[in-house]
C-alpha cells in the first residue's frame, strides 16, 4: 500500500509523538509499504529522516516567530502590549497570528491541505494517517478530497485535554470526526466515545491504539552516582497537569542519607524558586535538578537512574509517553499520583516492580515506610526488556502497525 504520515513538530521540535509515529513508519517500510511522510515543523529545526520512508517538508518560520513573540500565550511574562509590539515588527509572522486568532483559519492548516492533494495526485495514496495532537494535520487532512483512507491518530486527547478547552472545541472535533475514516484514541480516551460522551455518535470509527512507546533502549554510558540509590525523573513540569510539589515533599521529609533525588529538564519557571530553595536546605547534593538537556544527556541521567519516578497528571485521560520509556529500562517506577483514577495506574499495576503513592496519601510515616522499602529492596532489580514486550505488547510498534494496517483494509 502506499501511505502518506502528516507529522507537526512546529510548535514542540521534540514532541514524543511525531517520532513514535515516524519508527511505524519505518516499520511499514520494511514491510513491503511504500510510505510518505509530510513533516510539518518549525523552518529550524529539520526533522529526522526516516530510513525506508520518502519525506518531504514543510516549514511554518513565522508561527514559530509568531509564538515565540507572543510566549506562546502563557500567563505571566511579557505584558501583552509589549507582545503585540514585538509581533508587529515581523510581518509574516504578524500575518500568521492574525490567520490564526483573528480569522480562525491557520496557515499550517491551509499549507498542510494544499500540499496533502498535490502529493496525492503525484502518488495516489491508499491511506493518509494525521498524528495528533497538535490537530493541524488532522484538520487539513479533513479538508482534503481524496479517494484514500482517512485516519486521525488522536495519541493526545484534543478538546476533552484540559490545556486545549476553547469554546466550540467538541464541535470542532465532531465535524472531524464525520470526516474521517477512522480515529485512533488511546485507552483512555474510550470515555468520549461511549453512550452519553460527547463524541458518542462516532463510537464506530473509534479504534483504541495504545502509544506505541514501549522501544529497546540503546545502550548508553550511566553518569557516575554520588550516592547509592539515585532516583531520577525526567520530563517537563507544567502548573497543575504535572508538579513537582509531592515528590520533592516525600524526598525531603524521607531524608535518606543515601537516596539522591534528580529532576531533568524543564519547567521550573512556573514555580517559586523558593520551592527548589526550600528542599535544597534538607536535601543539599541530593537533589539536582539539571534543567533541559539533550536527548544524549537525559538517557545517560536515565542509565544512572536506580530507580525512575514518574509524576502523574492532573489530567484522566493523557497518559505520558515517557512511562514507556521507563518501563523499557526494566528499571523500578515510584509513580506519584495526582487523581484517584490515574490512567497510569492500569499500566504500573502490570509491573512488577512498581510503587504507586498517591498525594492524598501524604508523607505519613506509612506511605515514608513504604517508600524507604521499595528504594532499598528494589534499587537494583531489573525486568528483561523481552519480558516488558510480553506485558506490553500493545504498546510495540508491531501492534501499531497491524491496527493500521487493519483500519485500510477494513
Amino acid at each position: 500500500m502506499k501511505l502518506l504520515l502528516i507529522l507537526d513538530t512546529v510548535e514542540f521540535p521534540l514532541a514524543p509523538t511525531p517520532a513514535l509515529a515516524r519508527r511505524c513508519a519505518g516499520l511499514l517500510a520494511q514491510k513491503g509499504h511504500t510510505i510518505h511522510l509530510l513533516e510539518l515543523y518549525d523552518g529550524q529545526h529539520r526533522p529526522p529522516v526516516q530510513p525506508g520512508c520518502q519525506q518531504t517538508l514543510l516549514p511554518f518560520s513565522d508561527e514559530r516567530v509568531m509564538n515565540q513573540l507572543l510566549e506562546f500565550g502563557q500567563k505571566g511574562g511579557t505584558p501583552v502590549p509589549l507582545r503585540l509590539a514585538k509581533l508587529c515588527l515581523h510581518p509574516q509572522a504578524a500575518l500568521a497570528a492574525v490567520r490564526q486568532i483573528l480569522l480562525k483559519r491557520p496557515r499550517r492548516v491551509s499549507a498542510a491541505a494544499k500540499k496533502i492533494a498535490q502529493l496525492d495526485a503525484q502518488f495516489h495514496f491508499d491511506g493518509m494517517i494525521a498524528v495528533a495532537a497538535p490537530y493541524a494535520g488532522s484538520f487539513a487532512l479533513q479538508q482534503v478530497e481524496t479517494q484514500a483512507k482517512k485516519i486521525s491518530w488522536q495519541m493526545d486527547p484534543y478538546a476533552a485535554n484540559r490545556s486545549y478547552q476553547v469554546p466550540g472545541a467538541y464541535a470542532r472535533e465532531r465535524q472531524l470526526c464525520q470526516a474521517i475514516h477512522r480515529i485512533f484514541i488511546t485507552p483512555a480516551m474510550q470515555a468520549d466515545y461511549q453512550p452519553g460522551g460527547p463524541l458518542a455518535d462516532f463510537a464506530q470509527k473509534a479504534q483504541v491504539v495504545d502509544f506505541p512507546s514501549l522501544v529497546r533502549q540503546p545502550a548508553t554510558k550511566p553518569l557516575a552516582k554520588g550516592f547509592p540509590i539515585r532516583c531520577v525523573f525526567c520530563g517537563s513540569l507544567y502548573p497543575e497537569l504535572r508538579t513537582p510539589h509531592f515528590a520533592l515533599e516525600l524526598f525531603s521529609t524521607l531524608n535518606d542519607p543515601d537516596v539522591e533525588l534528580v529532576f531533568v529538564g524543564g519547567g521550573w519557571q512556573y514555580y517559586p524558586a523558593q520551592l527548589l530553595e526550600q528542599a535544597k536546605e534538607i536535601l543539599g547534593e541530593r537533589l539536582v535538578v539539571t534543567g533541559p538537556l539533550s536527548y544524549e544527556e537525559s538517557a545517560a541521567y536515565l542509565a544512572s537512574g536506580d530507580v525512575l519516578i514518574n509524576l502523574g497528571n492532573g489530567v484522566d485521560n493523557q497518559v505520558p509517553s515517557k512511562l514507556f520509556e521507563y518501563f523499557a529500562q526494566g528499571k523500578p517506577i515510584l509513580h506519584l499520583a495526582k487523581l484517584a483514577n490515574d490512567p497510569c495506574l492500569p499500566y504500573l499495576n502490570r509491573w512488577p516492580l512498581a510503587l504507586c503513592l498517591s498525594e492524598q496519601q501524604g508523607c505519613s510515616p506509612e506511605v515514608l515506610g513504604q517508600l524507604s522499602e521499595f528504594l532499598h529492596s528494589k534499587a537494583q532489580e531489573r525486568i528483561p526488556f523481552a519480558q516488558a514486550e510480553e506485558i506490553f505488547f500493545e504498546n510495540t510498534q508491531k501492534a501499531a502497525v497491524n491496527h493500521i494496517l487493519c483500519a485500510l483494509e477494513d
